[in-house]
């Protein structure tokens, strides 16, 4: 019998083929959304985190270990002050450099899972450039045409990857917890969510955490329903405990903050693991603990504090260090810290998260849906023990990001590393869009097409954020001010690899320029002398628009009264005056930026004696 067209129909619509067809549409339609956002929204790197991440990256997979080209005050002093108590036990090159100045400065401030993820997509990027004929250089020169920095932008295409990872595991969530118009909702307005594309522009770990995430709250799943099981496998029950500690450990390598949700999982476990509770929490304390402890002993063993400079999060941006004067504390002093001003913070932090964090959760109006739907009596067990857990996560989160908020969620709004809660974003999807298919049901609509208008008009407007970012104008990609590049390069080339610039910006020069940078020190003389007479002479100082356009009373004078940058910045701009000690004596201009050098480094070649 001849094969008819309309053979070829059926196939298509009713035969196996068309459950292929509709995932090649939706892989097309995934697709064209990717390009399209790039192309009118993508924006370099912006935040310190993704450039220092990304340049820690560059050096792990460059075999230069977890070294960082970004320093800062509070780093050196925490290693000099570490190393100083037990000079005997060092050799006698780095018992003339404690504090790691002179060779490979060892990072104690990135937890390590997103920078070994970026290294190994750098190198897998490195041979594809070299199997490949110059494509690379057609793409940078039409990168560098749009003004995106090819290497920001490649990271941006690998956090993409991974935002299509945790779409993925929303709807095989919400198809095992609910049904699959659920699931293919719930993915499409995660998919849909304009906050998660801008963390997948932003360079930081916030998608690498969703996904974990998201595996841990499947993997919970799964061990509610083996304890919910009167004669289930023990074996496996105890195996999804494993699991989720190792989920656990993997997340808090990636952001510290993460390991706060151990206590709400250890709980869920207690409660739901049935006669097994006890081994099967033993076995996720145990596993978890595994994870974490040889980072641990390997920053205890570099500073001599568990978590590096994080074991400090709690006095950063308090009344002992305000704003960013602990990280820039080259002799920070600890003998006024209480414990009641921290409580201050906390409760500072706590009302700045209910009436601005929470609000936004959802990044549209699906939050509304999702508190009234926690109200709802589920029939299904694992749905009302997962909202359980669900708030226990959330109340977890919002303590954690009370206590560990710095300047930085001042300095940026929603898309930095400090925003813990929106990755509970997917089950707020999933619980809001479970509400909405119940109140669909009760809908008396007269035919079937008016049921799937209703669907499509409550995904348009809860995607409303993301389409309006295709209005016009279309934004710049250059993450300016403070980052220019073309100055950036400029300044980086006047450096000779090793030496040591001053800058408001060091993670930019690090991973723009591949220069050893220092963040401003607190004043322009104690500390800064400190620095440079007694640990490695800066070179040279360059202030971007962030430190030029600072206000002048409260971040330049106020601070450490009339030994302040403020004094010498004002008077190199406006008297072309320095103070006389100061080493850095020669300058040249730039667009609404200051350069200071040791010796006129744009115009000729470094002399053979300085």
């Amino acid at each position: 019998m001849p094969f008819l067209p309309q053979d070829l129909v059926h196939k298509l619509v009713a035969g196996g083929a068309a459950r292929g067809l509709r995932l090649a549409l939706v892989g097309l339609g995934i697709l064209a959304l990717a390009v399209a956002y790039n192309w009118r929204s993508y924006k370099n790197l912006a935040t310190p985190a993704a450039m220092d991440q990304a340049q820690l990256a560059r050096n792990l997979a460059e075999g230069g270990g977890f070294t960082t080209r970004t320093l800062r005050p509070f780093t050196i002093y925490l290693l000099k002050q570490h190393n100083q108590t037990r000079l005997a036990a060092l050799p006698e090159a780095r018992r003339a450099d404690p504090a790691h100045l002179r060779g490979p400065h060892p990072d104690i401030v990135n937890a390590p899972a997103y920078p070994v993820l970026l290294a190994a997509w750098f190198k897998a990027q490195s041979l594809a450039r070299s199997a490949s004929a110059g494509w690379e250089k057609k793409f940078s020169a039409v990168a560098w045409d749009n003004g995106w920095h090819p290497q920001d932008f490649w990271i941006a295409l690998l956090n993409q990857g991974l935002l299509l990872g945790a779409v993925g595991l929303t709807f095989l969530l919400a198809r095992r917890l609910f049904d699959a118009p659920v699931a293919w909702t719930a993915a499409g307005l995660l998919l849909g969510a304009e906050i998660l594309w801008r963390f997948s522009v932003s360079g930081l770990s916030t998608l690498l955490l969703l996904v974990l995430l998201l595996t841990l709250v499947w993997v919970l799943v799964r061990l509610e329903e083996d304890g919910r099981a009167e004669a289930g496998p023990g074996r496996r029950l105890l195996l999804w405990a494993a699991l989720a500690g190792l989920v656990l450990g993997a997340g808090m390598l990636t952001r510290y903050a993460f390991g706060f949700l151990f206590l709400p999982v250890l709980v869920y476990v207690l409660v739901i693991a049935g006669p097994r509770r006890v081994p099967a929490a033993a076995l996720l304390t145990v596993v978890f603990v595994a994870c974490i402890t040889p980072w641990i002993a390997r920053n205890l063993a570099v500073c001599g504090l568990p978590l590096g400079t994080a074991t400090y999060t709690l006095l950063e941006n308090s009344v002992f260090f305000p704003q960013h004067r602990l990280e820039r504390s080259l002799q920070p002093d600890f003998s006024r810290v209480g414990l009641t001003p921290l409580w201050w913070k906390f409760f500072l932090n706590a009302r700045a998260v209910a009436l601005e964090d929470l609000p936004r959760l959802g990044g549209t109006w699906i939050t509304g849906f999702f508190l009234v739907g926690l109200l709802l009596n589920f029939r299904n067990p694992a749905l009302r023990r997962l909202r359980y857990w669900l708030l226990g996560a959330l109340a977890t989160l919002v303590f954690a990001q009370a206590f560990t908020r710095t300047a930085t969620a001042t300095d940026f709004t929603e898309v930095h590393d400090e925003n813990l809660l929106v990755l509970l974003l997917p089950l707020v999807i999933i619980y809001g869009v479970a509400l909405f298919y119940i109140l669909l049901d009760q809908m008396p609509l007269p035919f079937l097409a008016a049921r799937y208008a209703v669907i499509a008009a409550f995904c348009a407007v809860m995607t409303l954020p993301l389409l309006a970012t295709f209005l016009p104008p279309r934004p710049s990609p250059v993450a300016y001010p403070p980052y220019e590049l073309g100055s950036l390069k400029a300044v980086s080339d006047w450096m000779q690899d090793g030496e040591l610039i001053m800058t408001d910006v060091p993670w930019a020069l690090a991973w723009y320029g591949r220069r050893q940078a220092v963040l401003l020190t607190l004043d322009a003389e104690d500390e800064f002398y400190a620095l440079n007479d007694f640990l490695k002479p800066v070179r040279a100082l360059y202030l971007s628009p962030a430190a030029l356009d600072a206000r002048f009373l409260s971040q330049w004078v106020r601070p450490g009264g009339d030994r302040t940058w403020g004094v010498l910045i004002m008077s190199a701009l406006t008297r072309e005056q320095l103070p006389p000690r100061f080493p850095l004596r020669k300058s040249t201009r730039l667009p609404e930026q200051l350069f200071l050098a040791d010796w006129e480094r744009w115009i000729k070649p470094e002399p053979a004696a300085r």
